[in-house]
C-alpha cells in the first residue's frame, strides 16, 4: 500500500531523528539518495557521471541545501557543477561551502551545455507559483531543454494538491525523502523517487493500491465455489442510439468474474452476439438473482432509463451509476438519499460538476477535498475519473490511482470500468476497495493495449482495453 502524508506530517516524523543525529546528518543522508538518483539519471540520458555537467538552482530553505550537497556529491564522483543562488544570502551555509570546497562555482544563469539541472528552489513548505527570478530561469532551462530533477517536489506546484497557477518547474523526476506527498500523485512531478531516510510513517486516509494489493484482493474461487457465489453482476446499460455501451460493460463484467452476467436492456442481440454467455432479459425487474447492479452507460436519460435506475437503487444490493444514470442522479439526488447499501459513482469533469449542482455544491481545485465532500453529500463512494483517478469512501480513506499515461482517455473506456466495478461488488468486495482495485486493473490494461503489439505504444479503443482486462490480471 502506498500512503501519503501532509507536509506537517513528514515534519513531525523528522523532529525525533532531527534530536537525536548531528547536526546535518539528516540533509546530509536525504541529499546523498538523491544524487545516487540524478547519477542514475545521468547515466540513463548520457552513459555516465563523469565528465557530465550538472546545475542546482537553490532557493533559501533546506531544499537548496539538499541541492547544493546532492551536487557535492555529484563532483566528488567527478562531475561538473554550477549554482545559480536565487537569494545569496539565505543560501544554506554549510551546503555551500561543501558545494565550494569541491570545485563549484556560482555562476548567475545556468551555463549553456548543462546536462541537468536540480531545482532546489522551495520544498514542502513552500505555496504558488514559482517567483520572477526563478521563473525567469527555468523558462531558460524548458527552451534549452534542459532535463530538471525536483527535490522533494517540483517548485511552484502545491504540495497538498498537485495544482498550478502560474509558472512552475517541469521535472522529469521528483525525488523525495521518507514519505510520499499528495502531490507525487496529483501533480506533475515526472517519475518519483523515493529515498528511505528512515522516518518512522504509519497508515494515512490517502492511499493508493500496488499490485500487491489488487493481487490479494482479487476474488478467486474455491474449490466449493460456483457461478452464484462467485457473483451475479446485472448489467443496466445501452440503447438503441449506444448499443456498443452494453457490450463493452457487460464484456468487461464477464472478464472481471466467471461468475455470472445478467443483462437488461434494449441491446440484447448485440450483447449476446458479443457474450454468448450472458443472460439475457427485457428489464431490470425480470432479471432474476443478481448480486450487484452496474447501471447507466449509454442507456439515455428517458423516463424507461429513469425507472430502470429506480428500480436498482431501491434494492439492498451494491450498485454502480455511470454516465447516463449520474445525469438522471444529478437530477433527483434523493433517489440515494435512503439508500444503505453500497453505491458507487463513476463521474469524469462534467458528470461531476452535474452532480455537484445536484446538491448545491461547489466545485473545488482540490480535486481529493471535492471528491470527498460529493461522497459525503451523496453518502456513496466518488470514483473521481481523470489521469489521476480519486476514490473517495465517505465512511473511510481516499484512494488515489495514478494511471501512467492517458491511453485510458477515450471513448467508452469508462463503460469499461463500469463492468468491473460491478463485477467486484457482486463478489462481495467492499466498496471503495473495488473502486480502486478496478481502475488499478482498467489503467493496466489500457497501458497493455496500446503497447500490444509494441514496441511503441499506439492509440488505443475501449474494445482494446477490454480485450487486455485478463492480460492484466495474468500480469499481476
Amino acid at each position: 500500500m502506498r500512503y501519503y502524508y501532509t507536509a506537517e506530517q513528514i515534519r513531525q516524523a523528522e523532529a525525533p531523528l532531527l534530536a537525536g543525529l548531528p547536526d546535518g546528518a539528516l540533509m546530509r543522508r536525504a541529499a546523498f539518495g538523491l544524487s545516487v538518483a540524478i547519477a542514475r539519471e545521468l547515466r540513463r540520458r548520457t552513459g555516465g557521471v563523469t565528465g557530465r555537467r550538472v546545475c542546482a538552482v537553490v532557493g533559501s530553505g533546506d531544499n537548496g541545501g539538499d541541492a547544493l550537497w546532492a551536487a557535492t556529491f555529484l563532483l566528488r564522483r567527478g562531475a561538473g557543477g554550477a549554482a545559480v543562488l536565487l537569494n545569496p544570502d539565505k543560501a544554506h551555509k554549510k551546503g555551500l561551502a561543501a558545494f565550494l570546497r569541491a570545485g563549484g562555482r556560482v555562476v548567475e544563469t545556468v551555463p549553456p551545455g548543462t546536462d541537468l539541472v536540480i531545482d532546489g528552489v522551495v520544498g514542502i513548505s513552500g505555496s504558488g507559483p514559482l517567483r520572477p527570478n526563478a521563473a525567469e530561469v527555468f523558462a531558460a532551462v524548458d527552451a534549452a531543454g534542459i532535463p530538471v530533477v525536483a527535490v522533494d517536489i517540483p517548485s511552484g506546484v502545491d504540495v497538498h494538491t498537485g495544482a498550478v497557477s502560474g509558472p512552475h518547474v517541469n521535472a522529469v523526476l521528483t525525488v523525495t525523502f521518507g514519505g510520499l506527498k499528495p502531490v507525487h500523485a496529483l501533480g506533475p512531478c515526472g517519475r518519483v523517487e523515493l529515498v528511505d531516510i528512515g522516518l518512522d510513517l504509519g497508515p494515512t486516509e490517502l492511499r493508493g493500491f500496488d499490485a500487491a494489493d489488487v493481487v490479494a484482493r482479487w476474488p478467486v474461487p474455491g474449490p466449493r465455489d460456483d457461478k452464484y457465489t462467485q457473483g451475479v453482476t446485472g448489467v443496466i446499460a445501452g440503447s438503441a442510439t449506444y448499443p456498443g455501451a452494453a457490450v463493452l460493460c457487460t464484456g468487461a463484467a464477464v472478464a472481471a468474474t466467471s461468475g455470472m452476467v445478467r443483462y437488461a436492456g434494449t441491446a440484447t442481440a448485440q450483447v449476446l452476439a458479443a457474450w454468448p454467455e450472458v443472460i439475457a432479459a427485457p428489464s431490470a425487474e425480470a432479471s432474476g438473482r443478481v448480486q450487484a447492479w452496474a447501471v447507466g452507460p449509454g442507456m439515455g436519460t428517458d423516463t424507461a432509463a429513469a425507472d430502470e435506475l429506480r428500480f436498482a437503487l431501491g434494492t439492498d444490493l451494491p450498485v454502480i451509476v455511470d454516465a447516463d444514470g449520474l445525469t438522471l442522479l444529478a437530477a433527483d439526488p434523493n433517489l440515494v438519499a435512503d439508500r444503505d447499501a453500497p453505491t458507487v459513482l463513476t463521474p469524469h469533469a462534467g458528470e461531476f460538476a452535474r452532480l455537484a449542482a445536484g446538491v448545491g455544491m461547489e466545485v473545488l481545485d482540490d480535486r481529493v477535498t471535492a471528491a470527498r465532500e460529493l461522497a459525503d453529500r451523496y453518502r456513496a463512494v466518488v470514483l473521481l475519473k481523470g489521469h489521476v483517478t480519486v476514490i473517495a469512501d465517505p465512511a473511510g480513506p481516499v484512494y488515489l490511482n495514478p494511471a501512467g499515461g492517458s491511453w485510458a482517455a477515450t471513448a467508452g473506456s469508462g463503460d469499461v470500468l463500469s463492468g468491473i466495478i460491478g463485477a467486484l461488488l457482486a463478489a462481495g468486495i467492499p466498496p471503495a476497495e473495488a473502486a480502486a482495485m478496478a481502475a488499478f486493473v482498467h489503467a493496466r490494461a489500457a497501458n497493455l493495449s496500446a503497447a500490444d503489439p509494441g514496441p511503441r505504444p499506439t492509440p488505443t479503443s475501449a474494445s482494446r482495453i477490454l480485450a487486455h482486462i485478463r492480460p492484466a490480471l495474468a500480469q499481476l
